[in-house]
């Protein structure tokens, strides 16, 4: 059965692509960064918890040094394609749809959880291979132009998957029972309205220090959004697991631990204030989160 074994396997090898281009280039710390990268996913599974946790920290000790580079930027091609260039970019998207709706009616052959990657990752093989054919591109040339923008990312590329471990940890280590006991020490017994203030404002807080509402939302839901909302309130849980994640977002707005949303377009667009997009989306951020507060409130009262 396919299942995220071609994912990885796959990513592993477009990363293992850029560490050797980093080796090449002589700039050993991205080399480095990438091959850590590539081990993960091409052997994660067999290096046990232990040897992850030492690749983690390793990932985080190169990307804190400071010594990660750009290589020299590709130069352009010429624009002779025409209109074919966004082939490839569209079967990416349309293989997705087309591959989650067929291989639901083939069981046994994908795994039932993980088709839409699995059909993701086969777009992207198959642009890859229009790329080829349609473009006339060399077999280097997607990854150079990969290698580049991974360049313009850098340790980004690896935040939300870290953020998203790092929500998982708090969830099993109780932190969220804990945060819990806090809050019911702080708001008056049988307040909606602080539950729901709490609830919403520890979204956004857990969101602005871990850089992923779907990261704070393991925490909050069971410190507040369970116990004292659904539970407590009556609340209905749909209601308050969809505004308490928007509440979420608003968070995700005010960070700069959610690099990929509000660093990486700084440095893409070479802004001279790298916090500026943050700054754009203050005023957007706080009335949005009030609103959401009061619209729960309205809901679960």
């Amino acid at each position: 059965m396919i299942g995220l074994d071609l994912v990885y396997a796959v990513a592993g090898a477009v990363f293992a692509i850029f560490a050797v281009s980093g080796v090449r280039d002589r700039r050993w710390a991205n080399a480095a960064f990438h091959a850590l990268i590539a081990l993960s996913f091409l052997a994660g599974d067999r290096l046990g918890d232990v040897i992850n946790g030492v690749l983690v920290l390793a990932l985080v000790a190169i990307a804190a040094s400071g010594r990660m580079r750009r290589a020299e930027p590709t130069p352009p091609a010429e624009p002779r394609y025409g209109p074919r260039v966004f082939v490839p970019a569209l079967v990416i998207p349309a293989t997705a749809v087309i591959g989650t709706i067929l291989f639901k009616q083939l069981p046994g052959l994908v795994d039932p959880k993980q088709v839409t990657l699995v059909a993701l990752t086969l777009g992207t093989l198959l642009a890859l291979a229009l790329c080829a054919m349609l473009l006339r591109a060399r077999p280097d040339e997607p990854f150079m132009a990969g290698r580049d923008l991974i360049d313009d990312i850098g340790w980004v590329a690896v935040m939300p998957q870290m953020l998203a471990s790092l929500g998982a940890v708090f969830a099993l280590a109780g932190v969220g029972e804990v945060v819990g006991g806090l809050i019911g020490a702080v708001i008056p017994a049988g307040s909606v309205f602080g539950a729901v203030a709490a609830y919403g404002l520890g979204m956004a807080l857990f969101t602005i220090v871990m850089g992923n509402a779907f990261a704070a939302f393991p925490v909050m839901a069971a410190a507040v959004g369970v116990p004292l909302l659904i539970r407590g309130a009556s609340g209905d849980p749909a209601i308050v697991a969809a505004v308490g994640m928007l509440a979420g977002f608003c968070g995700t707005l005010l960070t700069p631990m959610a690099a990929n949303f509000n660093l990486l377009p700084a440095a893409l667009l070479d802004l001279r204030d790298k916090y500026g997009v943050i700054r754009a989306q203050v005023g957007t951020a706080l009335p949005l989160l009030a609103f959401n507060i009061a619209l729960l409130y309205a809901m679960v009262a």
